[in-house]
């Protein structure tokens, strides 16, 4: 079986090349594709296949996905523009006859009002109106997310967010990229929707206090209003609409849309997913 990866050059699609060959994938059995092979390089001196492959040039994806069973499509890297690159990806796929077609979501994506959800909400109604074979891994938040805010904290002591009370259920990269190399290596899965979350979910309090066990000063979390938080953005260098997208990712932290913590990953992988404490130690 041969297994595609795209986006393979990012910083998840590397790790999911890493978790596909610890599985016992044949380096010869996997292509690794980015818009730019440069940057696979590492892949290819592994023995993996590598091939250009560019959500926004439909001819690029035709011809990678020659000869290829499973696809893994990791969502593009520009909220708000990527739904017709992963058109591109899933009309391509079923042209090829794709037997397998895994899908990077977000939590409640079909059905919450949050910043992130209108991409791949169309992403996934475009799976399911295609037919291709799927399975959907709706991604909590990255730990990693918050590796500048600890590092920051260590000279501020100081988190500040709008998120009030709401709760993550991160979890870490390597810890997603090896329930992803499960779910493309193994056998069912199809028709299903995943929650992929760590096993608990945590308060901005736990972030702040976790942050004090990682530089070793106090570190305390400042609430702010949504109005606070783009201010506060603002006078910091972003622009307006920066500014007000990652505020918006509070707000629906604030209403629960990040809240479900499930035990699905740490099933697949085997293992425990890797604690808020310990994610946060290595990315910081």
């Amino acid at each position: 079986m041969t297994i595609l990866v795209t986006a393979a050059s990012g910083q998840l699609g590397r790790l999911v090349v890493d978790a596909l060959l610890a599985r016992g994938v044949a380096p010869a059995e996997l292509v690794a594709t980015a818009r730019d092979t440069a940057k696979l390089a590492d892949a290819s001196s592994r023995g993996v296949r590598t091939a250009e492959l560019d959500y926004d040039r439909p001819e690029t994806i035709a011809a990678a996905l020659d000869g290829v069973d499973a696809v893994l499509l990791i969502s593009g890297d520009a909220p708000g523009s990527r739904a017709q690159g992963h058109r591109n990806v899933i009309d391509a796929a079923k042209a090829a006859g794709v037997a397998k077609l895994v899908y990077t979501s977000v939590p409640q994506a079909t059905t919450a009002e949050f910043v992130l959800a209108p991409d791949h909400k169309a992403t996934e109604e475009a799976i399911a109106a295609s037919g291709v074979p799927a399975v959907i891994a709706r991604h909590n938040w990255y730990t990693e997310n918050y590796g500048t805010a600890v590092a920051r904290a260590a000279e501020t002591g100081v988190i500040a967010g709008s998120a009030g009370d709401g709760l993550v259920a991160s979890a870490t990269r390597a810890d997603l990229a090896a329930g992803l190399a499960a779910l493309l290596t193994e056998d069912g899965h199809l028709g299903e929707v995943y929650d992929f979350t760590g096993d608990q979910a945590w308060s901005f309090e736990e972030l702040a206090a976790a942050a004090s066990e990682i530089t070793g000063r106090e570190v305390v979390y400042t609430p702010l209003t949504a109005d606070e938080h783009v201010a506060a953005l603002e006078s910091a260098g972003l622009d307006a609409g920066t500014a007000g997208f990652v505020a918006g990712i509070d707000d629906g932290i604030r209403r629960g849309v990040l809240a479900g913590a499930s035990d699905t990953l740490a099933r697949l992988i085997g293992r425990p997913t890797t604690s808020l404490v310990d994610g946060l130690r290595a990315a910081v």
